[in-house]
């Protein structure tokens, strides 16, 4: 984030500039209230003349070695302050002009008065102009011949005994004459037989005429073993990987560019390469040498616009694409390269380093160490899901708790979604599944999954309270609330969802977005945590914790969105979804996000 030059701390604001040649950074500090106008050019001043009075000093035993040394820079320092506190005052206020200085005056009183009936002078000519350009074009363009099917026009001598009205009148009918002959031509005949009218019912392949076979709408009973009968089904269609260790989460994996360029080396090593690996057709343009001088603004900017206009072509949004690329410039503005160090590979290298920063965040959040803490203080561990609608929260919220049976924890999932049709329903089969998948057979007798509903209609915040306190009842180590799809507008949605989450203070807030959006994904996190802030009555609202990202599988390489996503909040992406089947979730890998997003 480097591309911000200003912090404000309480009531106090720094501002910042670096030089990265020298390796030194001049911060000037002033009271927020105080609107000063010459603070840039004063740490410019100040940095100018630093820079000039010691850099021999620099040059000689470095920015380090003179870390012991005191620099007499005090009188300096006042007089710079002094110049910049003068010229921001000696400014001379603008005066208006008077009459005869301006254009009016010098037009006469005759030249302004118009006449009823008549155009004004310079419109007539400015039409002339362009009707004889009109002219001279079609003259050039077929000299000496006339359309065929078109009319002679009239002659001078006509056109001035014709009125206005009459010219008008013949030019309406000709133009009728012709779009009468186009529609003639135009009209097709009508099909003799037409067809019938009316729908058929599809009927399909794989469908059951039985209704109801099909009907799940009766409501179960909560914690009943009958609520969630056992269903027989092919687990490999659920669980993808066979050979996968239970209950394991693994990394996104990625293969760089340069992975596969060092491969196709060893391969070919008898073969001579012609291609050059690492760099990629995005940065293929810029490879001019650098030897041994300080990198500059001009020479950053070709790379930085190509580096931008790719990181928005990877669904960065295009906001935190020009960040981004300001804070490279900043950091390496000033930089002293190697002989053999190219611009382009530089500016790269910088860019990737940022881009890891970023989706390490400082907070990393272990859901597996926070459920045992909770364990050992007898209380479920609550996770509540929010996000706009349509992007996956149930079936994410299925697979993690998949992931949580298999590592030994009992799930209760709260079905909150009481707006959507069929919300209860979809929880109610994966509760199926799952408990399919590990009957309670394999757990000494213990049901692992359950689901919490109270059907539809109902408020949200009510349900998930009484859930909470049913998996506290019954022992429950995780609960898992599902919340219904809003968009980040709606007014009344966000502030009931600031309501459940306030209300039941969740462990965990996870915001459920998807891999497929851009400058979307930004809006939408921004407006869920200022909703969260603004309709809590909290003094310290809650606001989101970790990002789940979603239908990561369709997207290839375009992964922009799990930057906007974590550069916005500066929150981790915690879970990724990769797939339709329960083991699909994959923990973030930082370095394959980079490697995805920088490859051409």
């Amino acid at each position: 984030r480097g591309g911000n030059n200003s912090f404000t701390h309480e009531a106090l604001t720094l501002k910042y500039k670096l030089d990265n040649q020298f390796e030194l950074v001049f911060v000037v500090g002033f009271q927020k209230i105080l609107t000063l106008t010459y603070v840039d050019k004063l740490i410019d001043d100040v940095h100018k003349e630093f820079r000039d009075k010691y850099r021999n000093e620099f040059q000689q035993k470095g920015a380090l070695g003179l870390l012991n040394g005191t620099f007499d820079f005090k009188e300096d320092f006042l007089r710079l302050l002094r110049d910049a506190e003068e010229s921001s005052k000696v400014r001379a206020p603008t005066v208006m002009k008077t009459f005869e200085q301006s254009l009016k005056s010098q037009k006469t009183v005759k030249c302004m008065i118009e006449t009823r009936g008549e155009k004004p002078k310079e419109k007539v000519k400015s039409k002339k102009s362009k009707g004889s350009k009109k002219e001279g074009a079609e003259a050039s363009a077929a000299p000496g011949k006339t359309p065929v099917g078109d009319k002679q026009p009239p002659a001078a001598g006509e056109r001035e005994e014709l009125t206005k009205d009459e010219i008008l009148q013949k030019n309406r009918e000709e133009f009728f004459k012709r779009h009468m002959k186009a529609g003639e031509k135009s009209r097709s005949p009508k099909p003799e037989a037409q067809k019938e009218k009316g729908k058929k019912p599809r009927v399909w392949d794989l469908g059951n005429s039985n209704a109801k076979v099909l009907d799940y709408s009766d409501s179960a009973t909560n914690g009943s073993a009958e609520a969630c009968p056992v269903e027989e089904f092919d687990p490999d269609l659920a669980l993808g990987d066979r050979n996968r260790e239970p209950g394991r989460l693994y990394d996104l994996e990625y293969e760089s560019d340069e992975e596969a360029e060092e491969e196709k080396v060893v391969q070919n090593t008898s073969k001579p390469s012609a291609k050059k690996g690492g760099l990629g057709g995005m940065f293929g343009m810029l490879k001019g040498l650098v030897g041994s001088k300080s990198l500059t603004r001009e020479d950053m900017d070709p790379v930085l616009e190509k580096m931008k206009d790719h990181l928005i072509a990877k669904n960065v949004a295009a906001e935190i694409a020009v960040q981004l690329c300001e804070s490279v410039a900043k950091k390496l503005e000033g930089k002293v390269m190697g002989t053999f160090t190219t611009v382009t590979s530089t500016v790269k290298q910088a860019l990737q380093e940022a881009l890891v920063q970023i989706l390490q965040p400082q907070r990393r959040v272990d859901v597996l160490r926070d459920v045992m803490d909770a364990q050992r203080h007898r209380r479920p561990y609550v996770v509540t899901f929010c996000g706009v609608n349509g992007v996956g929260k149930s079936t994410n919220l299925a697979k993690i708790s998949f992931w949580l049976i298999e590592n030994g924890f009992s799930v209760l999932i709260a079905a909150c979604d009481t707006f959507r049709a069929g919300a209860v329903e979809q929880l109610r089969t994966h509760t199926r599944r799952l408990n399919a998948l590990h009957p309670p057979e394999s757990h000494g007798g213990r049901t692992m999954v359950q689901l919490y509903e109270k059907g539809y209609g109902k408020d949200a915040a009510g349900i998930a309270m009484e859930a909470i306190s049913y998996a506290r009842n019954q022992g429950f180590d995780v609960v898992l609330v599902d919340t219904a799809g809003r968009m980040q507008d709606n007014a009344p949605l966000m502030t009931a969802l600031a309501k459940l989450i306030a209300v039941n203070a969740p462990d965990l807030v996870l915001f459920v977005g998807e891999a497929l959006v851009g400058n979307e994904a930004v809006d939408q996190l921004v407006k869920f945590n200022k909703a969260l802030a603004d309709h809590s009555m909290a003094q310290t609202p809650r606001l989101i914790d970790g990002i789940v990202l979603t239908k990561f599988d369709t997207i290839d390489d375009k992964v922009g969105a799990a930057i906007s996503m974590t550069y916005i909040t500066s929150k981790p992406i915690v879970f990724v979804g990769t797939g339709q089947t329960y083991c699909d979730l994959r923990s973030l890998n930082a370095k394959a996000v980079v490697a995805a997003l920088m490859k051409a």
